[in-house]
């Protein structure tokens, strides 16, 4: 299992606010079977099949061009282990555990 971070950017909109057009970009989430996800301020960590992940944050990142947006940043970083399973529970429980 891997996980992600996505952060979605639209440029050129008429407003600085940009809220309408993330919440698009997490109803391809929502859709998603068997998919855990979680908003933070400043991007959505994804869990899942590194695959089928990638491919939801092409979709994300998509899913934001319209009428009003002709161009978007899209950021991903990517954390995949191949020793053991990796979750987002279990790396905030590691830190936890450590303060």
């Amino acid at each position: 299992m891997a996980m992600i971070e996505v952060s979605v950017v639209p440029l050129g909109t008429k407003s600085p606010s940009v809220s309408h057009f993330v919440a698009d970009a997490l109803r391809v989430l929502k859709n998603a079977h068997g998919i855990k996800y979680e908003l933070t301020p400043m991007g959505t960590v994804i869990e899942g099949d590194l695959d089928v992940i990638i491919d939801l944050a092409k979709e994300m990142h998509r899913v934001t061009f319209g009428p009003d947006v002709k161009r978007v940043v899209t950021t991903i970083k990517i954390d995949d282990r191949s020793d053991k399973l990796l979750t987002m529970d279990g790396k905030l429980s590691s830190v936890w555990q450590k303060i």
